[in-house]
């Protein structure tokens, strides 16, 4: 059990270290939000593990909030996108 959480905290570590590099290397407004997305989806999934691991629910209203985030913040980042598009000649 411990090597595997050992393993499983090792990809969730390099998936969010390369999130974080697209964040701040991304060309484009549109790369930084997809990987803005991921990692937000990213730390629900550590949360949901970890409440699983655990056997509780006391983080649910966490996981309802971070994905409220990430929906609006998608949202917002594609009608700005939108915007931007049809104001160009």
């Amino acid at each position: 059990m411990n090597v595997m959480l050992v393993l499983i905290m090792a990809v969730f570590g390099v998936a969010a270290l390369l999130c974080l590099i697209r964040i701040v290397r991304g060309p484009s407004i549109l790369d930084r939000a997809v990987a803005s997305d991921v990692l937000l989806t990213e730390v629900m999934c550590v949360l949901g593990a970890e409440m699983a691991i655990n056997g509780h629910t006391r983080s649910l209203p966490v996981l309802l909030t971070i994905a409220a985030v990430g929906v609006f913040g998608s949202i917002a980042v594609a009608r700005y996108v939108a915007r931007r598009d049809n104001t160009a000649p």
